[in-house]
């Protein structure tokens, strides 16, 4: 997989510095840009960190430190989070892949559609997709091959919505697997407020993260680890509404007061940890509920894990710890509570090479159906402790490399 981690880091604009982290596995190379400039929450997250012996580094991110690639380097406007970016800096496909490939002639995009079902041939073989377009008309466009990319929740949905008299269980389905072992986006927040301004609201999000808790340790009780970063990834209204400590008042004169303060001077760590997968977790079309085109719509069956809860736990007070050595003068938890919200969502159509237990190969290719490929962050067997877009890119690059292949080939091997 290196090899197309690298590519990924090089066709996208990744800012990093190889060689920082202790823990980190082989790299060919560096990573195309240095990294971002540290901010304050980095600085004290560092300062902290290192009292306890740890191993900060500076957090590699999809945000042009420089420019490249025609792109204009990041502007530090604060906005990162749940925003576009105006300037190009951030690194998505939306700016990368996407323009290039429209750019060589061969590559349509059809906007506002929506993909209800993918239809096979006698052979078995996905044949093309109906869809409905822009304006609500169904339409069924022919393939020679199929790559579903909608991730854990619609993916799974595409293919159990695409069942038929040859897939009574749902396209690729044989295995019984899809829509199960959901894993979902961990993790614990804990924040802390400081003397000086810190004026987190400014520049991206994070700067520095480490890796020292990432590997499970059975002295611990329960399976499971994570990473933290440090950041502050509110703006004034999410932060008054969901990350005050319990003892501020929710209106009235100490409301005000306390956020005319608190908001330039805290910080968040966050932890990203583990997300075990289980069978029973996962999403299956709702027998009642329909969605805006009378399909049925998803309906996802989760519950947290108690090692999932117990790593939380765990790491939330490493967290304290860190923000207790960096000079934090108020320290307070979010609480940690049953997923009701996640970002990343992973399994569902996992990888495997018994076709029997797993939905697709080694290459992302569906074991049911040979021309058939799902790339995106279903294919998962573990949560990977989060932030999983750069392993979702690279096996995007390793797949599309064998697509090349097997299209030369006939799409018949395995």
């Amino acid at each position: 997989m290196e090899p197309y981690y690298a590519k990924a880091e090089r066709e996208l604009g990744i800012s990093g510095a190889g060689g920082v982290n202790p823990f980190e596995s082989f790299r060919s190379g560096p990573y195309p840009l240095p990294p971002m400039p540290v901010k304050s929450s980095g600085v004290l997250f560092e300062r902290g960190a290192k009292k306890l012996g740890l191993h900060p580094f500076p957090a590699p991110v999809a945000i042009l430190s420089k420019p490249y690639q025609g792109r204009m380097a990041c502007t530090n406007c604060g906005l990162c989070e749940r925003f576009g970016c105006e300037v190009k800096a951030k690194s998505s496909t939306l700016v990368t892949m996407i323009p290039a490939a429209v750019k060589t002639g061969r590559c349509e995009l059809r906007t506002m559609c929506y993909v209800r079902k993918i239809e096979t041939d006698k052979a078995g073989r996905a044949s093309g997709v109906v869809y409905f377009d822009a304006k609500g008309k169904e339409q069924r466009q022919r393939a020679k091959g199929v790559v579903v990319c909608a991730n854990g929740a619609e993916t799974p949905r595409l293919l159990l919505l695409s069942k038929s008299a040859q897939f009574p269980d749902g396209l690729a389905n044989s295995s019984g697997q899809v829509g199960r072992n959901l894993m979902v986006d961990n993790g614990a927040v804990a924040m802390g407020m400081f003397e000086q301004p810190l004026n987190e609201y400014k520049g991206i999000q994070v700067t520095r993260a480490l890796f020292d808790y990432y590997d499970s340790d059975p002295k611990r009780g329960f399976w499971g680890g994570g990473g933290l970063d440090a950041r502050f990834d509110f703006y004034p209204i999410s932060f008054a509404l969901d990350a005050l400590p319990k003892d501020v008042p929710r209106y009235g004169n100490g409301f005000r007061r306390f956020l005319a303060e608190a908001f330039t001077r805290s910080m968040t760590i966050l932890s990203h940890s583990t997300s075990l997968p289980f069978e029973k977790h996962g999403f299956d079309l709702d027998p009642e509920v329909k969605d805006a085109w009378g399909l049925p719509a998803l309906r996802m069956t989760y519950k947290s894990p108690e090692d999932d809860l117990a790593t939380m736990r765990w790491l939330l007070e490493r967290q304290v710890e860190i923000l207790e050595a960096a000079g934090a003068k108020k320290i307070w938890r979010l609480p940690v509570e049953d997923v009701t919200f996640t970002v990343h969502i992973m399994g569902t159509a996992r990888m495997g090479d018994d076709a029997k237990r797993s939905v697709v190969n080694r290459e992302n290719q569906c074991h049911d159906v040979a021309n058939l490929f799902l790339v995106d962050g279903s294919s998962f067997v573990t949560s990977a402790r989060q932030q999983p877009t750069a392993t979702i890119q690279a096996l995007a690059f390793r797949a599309a490399a064998l697509m090349g292949e097997k299209a030369r080939s006939g799409l018949s091997g395995r």
